[in-house]
């Protein structure tokens, strides 16, 4: 066990200790790596739960919390890979080969609750004051019953879909439903939604999910409370119907990746680039503002190679400038062959690839940017809220077809390209689900000069607007995060 970062301590009153349990696949612990700066930001102690594999990939992050002072620990705990049937080292999600080892890895999560109980009771002169902890760790219910503190779940959706995955999991909507096409009535939603099974969490195609599922899901119903990186003014509504209808205390604290206010700590963000930033932010500086279509589906969606050319075939006949991230796991050299085949000669003038890992945070804050092909997972479309840039929804699996539908129906700053089904996470399906067509109309419609396009825009940066103002002093998000604090430090200062 090793740790880093800083650990000062403060006068006075004994200062709220927050635990961070991510879960380790990098758009869980992202948000929680910032969740634990706006923490010690704002006066608290925070440990950070991780491995030493993950904390490789933190190294960044425990840079920058050292440099800014902030009393951040990373506490390394040995991962047990080998103990439960996974490759040595295989200590992250998208680490994982098969989707069948998927269990294995929940399993040998699972079994950090012993070491990670010792650590926090050698914890004497700073006990810890609070859990916060993904959902998908139900087993940290257990240390924050035994050492008498509250456990918050962090699920790293927003509020809207928080509601959605609430009503539909915990009421079995769907345990019925024969055509997974039906669209079905949401009954207790506070605005009118109708979904389908087959586009809804729990269509993983993965041996003993529904068993997994029922723990986290149980453990969240005697939890103290959620915390969200979502902010008021966004979706009032539906953090407040959150709220109610768990009976729960809901802190939206969010967005939390504001608390990157420069280039350098938003490139550090998650993990290392895997090209030097300095090309394509020269190349975003010679291009028009607004001008850029930024394409990316984040850290676990392997697209296959056949819809890879579409897309691409796609973004290139719209003729539009374009940064492209590509992340096609395994099958990436069959992508590669096809891109050096002309495609990259091609479109040379007007389009950049990257492949991997890029700090997308950066690139959505250009100004050169001004369209996102995003996949909705939460963090990208907080992301691409904070920077007041439209979107074309490209969702693959999760909840992140009812992010779709918040950003296209509900906030109306981004356009569906069009996915039908969802596209199996592990799976080695290989359709094509969206066309270059598709593709092609998507872009040019989010790019438009008329007057529907330009109102898009409007209502995306009126949001960006609000995200700031939420999240700066005075604003909700600031309040809630200070309010946090002072709760569960005065908890611990009364005794429990």
């Amino acid at each position: 066990m090793t740790l880093s970062g800083s650990g000062d301590s403060q006068s006075g009153s004994a200062r709220a200790h927050f635990v961070l349990v991510p879960m380790m696949a990098q758009g869980h612990t992202i948000p929680m790596t910032d969740m634990a700066c706006l923490l010690a930001e704002h006066g608290a102690q925070v440990s950070f739960i991780t491995t030493p594999v993950n904390a490789a990939r933190l190294e960044g992050f425990a840079a920058d919390v050292k440099a800014a002072g902030l009393a951040v620990q990373l506490v390394e705990l040995h991962f047990p890979a080998a103990e439960f049937g996974l490759p040595d080292g295989c200590e992250n999600l998208d680490m994982i080969q098969s989707k069948n080892l998927f269990l294995n890895f929940m399993e040998a999560c699972a079994a950090l609750q012993e070491p990670l109980m010792a650590y926090l009771r050698e914890q004497q002169r700073s006990p810890p004051s609070c859990i916060i902890s993904d959902m998908m760790h139900w087993w940290t219910g257990d240390i924050a019953r035994e050492l008498g503190i509250p456990r918050l779940t962090f699920s790293g959706f927003c509020g809207f879909s928080s509601l959605v995955r609430y009503i539909t999991f915990h009421n079995n909507v769907f345990e019925n439903v024969k055509d997974e096409n039906d669209l079905i009535t949401i009954t207790g939603f506070p605005t009118p939604l109708q979904l389908t099974k087959a586009k809804c969490p729990g269509k993983f195609s993965i041996p003993c999910m529904k068993k997994i599922c029922k723990k986290f899901l149980e453990e969240e119903l005697k939890s103290d409370g959620e915390v969200i990186n979502s902010f008021q003014e966004l979706e009032t509504l539906y953090i407040e119907s959150f709220e109610q209808t768990t009976k729960k205390k809901v802190w939206a604290v969010g967005p939390m990746c504001l608390c990157h206010r420069d280039n350098n700590t938003m490139a550090a963000r998650g993990n290392k680039a895997s090209m030097d930033e300095a090309p394509y932010l020269q190349w975003l500086d010679s291009v028009k503002p607004g001008s850029v279509v930024f394409v990316s589906f984040g850290s676990l969606a392997c697209t296959t190679p056949q819809q890879l050319v579409e897309l691409g075939l796609g973004l290139e006949a719209s003729r539009k400038p374009f940064i492209w991230v590509i992340k096609a796991g395994a099958k990436l050299p069959e992508v590669e062959e096809w891109l050096a085949d002309g495609f990259e000669e091609r479109v040379k003038n007007r389009g950049m690839v990257i492949r991997g890992w890029a700090p997308q945070l950066m690139i959505l804050r250009h100004q050169a940017v001004g369209g996102f092909v995003t996949h909705c997972g939460w963090n990208s479309t907080i992301e691409g809220i904070c920077a007041g840039v439209p979107m074309i929804t490209w969702p693959h699996f999760g909840e992140q077809f009812w992010n779709e539908k918040l950003v296209v129906d509900v906030l109306k700053i981004g356009v569906e390209v069009g996915v039908k089904g969802v596209t199996q996470w592990g799976s080695e399906k290989q359709e094509v689900m969206v066309t270059r067509d598709a593709v092609e109309t998507a872009v040019n419609t989010l790019m438009d000069e008329g007057a529907a396009a330009e109102e898009t825009r409007v209502r995306a940066k009126d949001c960006a607007i609000k995200a700031r103002k939420a999240f700066h002093e005075g604003g909700s998000s600031y309040d809630n995060i200070r309010l946090l604090i002072e709760e569960m430090g005065n908890r611990m200062n009364a005794g429990g």
